[in-house]
């Protein structure tokens, strides 16, 4: 099954509502076939973008562009955009075959193509076994994938997804991640996916986009924000545990160091502290060291073995590794 790639441009785009300005002047490219991730904070303005994009909210100034078309002032149906939402909205009444093919139904598509459409987006999705069952007999990941694949069969030049998977348990999150990217990879689609959990952002994204206050903080690959984040906001959020960041070192800059660059000695080292708290996690141990000069730091150590909580220990950052923002 393909689809249409698109490209999606923002030039300058606000929204306000009343005197609140919610998105103050975006301007940002997506290219054909991009995976994008739209990364922040709970009122960072993500799903109000989404939401312009998709035409369901109507922009205060600025334009929008997809397929190289201004559609700015275009109704959602016009926009050639399919969105899919945190909650499945699925019909129970209706089997997964007629939840898929709903839209084309009610398009009053020939029966021919509807049909042909719902099998190969099934086919895609895995779905071919259940096209008969009603949603409640379906999984939560399942009902997902019933809710993309009525997205999928309109053909869309963009996949608009807000939070698609956080109704899911974490299991069921990281099975579905990977998921979407494969199928990302089958379709060659443009998709904008809006989250606050950077692990999916970090797992899933061509492209990130943090956003902050209703402005685009940084704009890069994962691993370019991981490597280089431009200010402390975007180095605090990518990344788990988040960087370790003290303001006002040496009088003015914030200091940042990722957990894993800071190395542990229980004998000497560069910033002595207590250890507060220990997090076996198997594989890796996370710990809390209180220090007086740097307050509380975070380290991620390899492995299973670490000083118990109460012990003096001695945290070392890795040559190279520090931040000054």
């Amino acid at each position: 099954m393909s689809v249409s790639q698109s490209s999606v441009v923002l030039k300058n785009l606000t929204k306000s509502f009343g005197a609140v300005d919610v998105i103050k002047g975006v301007d940002l490219e997506i290219a054909p076939g991009e995976f994008c991730v739209f990364v922040g904070p709970s009122g960072c303005g993500k799903s109000t973008l989404l939401r312009l994009i998709s035409g369901l909210e109507e922009a205060t100034s600025g334009t929008i562009e997809i397929a190289g078309r201004d559609v700015t002032h275009a109704e959602p149906s016009e926009r050639g955009i399919a969105m899919v939402f945190q909650s499945y909205a699925l019909y129970p009444h209706l089997t997964v075959r007629e939840n898929i093919g709903f839209g084309l139904s009610l398009a009053k598509r020939p029966k021919a193509e509807i049909a042909a459409r719902v099998e190969a987006a099934a086919a895609v999705l895995q779905l071919g076994p259940y096209l008969d069952r009603k949603p409640k007999a379906l999984s939560g990941g399942q009902r997902q994938r019933v809710a993309i694949g009525r997205a999928m069969v309109r053909d869309p030049n963009v996949f608009l997804l807000d939070e698609p998977l956080s109704n899911l348990d974490a299991a069921l999150r990281a099975q579905m991640r990977i998921e979407l990217t494969d199928l990302h990879k089958k379709l060659g689609a443009t998709m904008i996916y809006v989250t606050h959990d950077q692990v999916e952002a970090m797992t899933m994204a061509d492209k990130i986009v943090v956003l902050n206050a209703g402005q685009i903080e940084q704009v890069g690959s994962p691993m370019e924000l991981y490597n280089a984040p431009v200010s402390p906001f975007v180095a605090g959020f990518i990344g788990s545990p988040k960087m370790n960041l003290v303001p006002n070192v040496m009088g003015c800059a914030t200091y940042g160091i990722r957990p894993e660059h800071l190395d542990l000695s229980t004998s000497a080292g560069q910033w002595q502290g207590t250890i507060r708290h220990v997090e076996r996690l198997g594989a890796e141990v996370i710990l809390y060291l209180q220090t007086e000069a740097m307050g509380e730091l975070v380290l991620r150590l390899p492995g299973q073995s670490a000083p118990p909580p109460g012990s003096i220990a001695y945290a070392t950052p890795q040559p190279g590794r520090a931040f000054q923002f």
